[in-house]
């Protein structure tokens, strides 16, 4: 299974902070944004991604980053010239998808919720077996966004009967908006190369979504009580996530989305290596916290 950071566009709802710095670097309390949706690819056990970005931006976000080692995965690269729909990923991602299923997070998207990793991972399973999944979460102003109408499905799992998928509807036939958090079974990157542009010139994720569901193979979770979907790409979500992540963080006394924490955990890297990171980190709050992990004072 591989995995895709979308990280790419100007990020001009942010300006003028993102004038000279990628929107994926800016921090989002303790960490920067990139660590959130990174962290969510590894809670799905996905440890080979690739991070898509600007030509600008893909040398910082790879200088922060590196080959991933120190977060026991496998960091690679690619440059999206101009952004034109999120579904272009999986084509400048052909290569590296290659004969595998892929999942697909956004870079300013930040999921939060105990039982995470087990949606994740049952996504993960159903894209190996052939089906796509989308996350569904609500939203009181579904006009903004990627709408899915479905049905309860087995009322003993989180399956749903997915009906339609639209693209920014006028009238909206729910309240549950889909999050920048695919996951697709072998072959999306053909799929994907047959998405012609919507009426505002984008190759959009709804319609690759659409044609999954055409051919009776794409499954919706919800992400319900319990569970927060925060898109970071505004002043506003990003102060909210801000102020989320610390009141999280401060009262439980834990970090939320840290990569080598839950590399340390899921065994892929040692005491070595964490304690490097906690060296790396010096007396930060976020060292402190690596450093309790490494004490075992912090368990999960």
């Amino acid at each position: 299974m591989k995995g895709i950071i979308l990280a790419g566009g100007a990020g001009t709802r942010l300006y003028p902070l993102t004038i000279v710095t990628s929107k994926q670097l800016l921090p989002v309390y303790d960490k920067p944004m990139i660590f959130y949706p990174l962290s969510t690819l590894m809670l799905g056990s996905i440890r080979e991604i690739l991070i898509i970005s600007t030509p600008e931006d893909t040398p910082r976000i790879e200088e922060l980053l590196g080959d991933g080692s120190k977060f026991g995965v496998d960091l690679s690269y690619a440059i999206q010239e101009k952004p034109e729909g999120l579904a272009q990923a999986f084509t400048i991602g052909r290569d590296f998808i290659g004969d595998d299923a892929c999942a697909m997070v956004l870079g300013d998207n930040i999921f939060y919720g105990n039982g995470l990793n087990h949606k994740l991972r049952d996504a993960r399973t159903d894209a190996e077996n052939g089906r796509a999944t989308i996350f569904g979460y609500y939203v009181e102003d579904p006009k903004r966004f990627g709408i899915m109408e479905f049905e309860r499905g087995d009322s003993r799992t989180d399956s749903l009967k997915v009906i339609s998928v639209e693209e920014k509807p006028k009238q909206p036939k729910s309240n549950y908006a889909i999050v920048g958090l695919y996951f697709y079974p072998k072959g999306v990157s053909d799929m994907a190369a047959e998405v012609k542009p919507s009426a505002r010139g984008e190759l959009e994720i709804t319609t690759l979504n659409d044609m999954y569901l055409q051919q009776g193979r794409l499954n919706a979770q919800l992400l319900g009580r319990g569970y927060t979907w925060m898109d970071a790409g505004t002043f506003d979500s990003l102060q909210k996530a801000t102020d989320f992540v610390s009141m999280i963080e401060q009262y439980q006394g834990m970090t939320i989305s840290s990569p080598e924490e839950i590399a340390y955990h899921m065994g892929w890297i040692n005491d070595e290596m964490l304690a490097k990171s906690v060296m790396r980190y010096g007396k930060s709050p976020y060292g402190e916290r690596l450093k309790a992990v490494l004490e075992g004072k912090v368990v999960i």
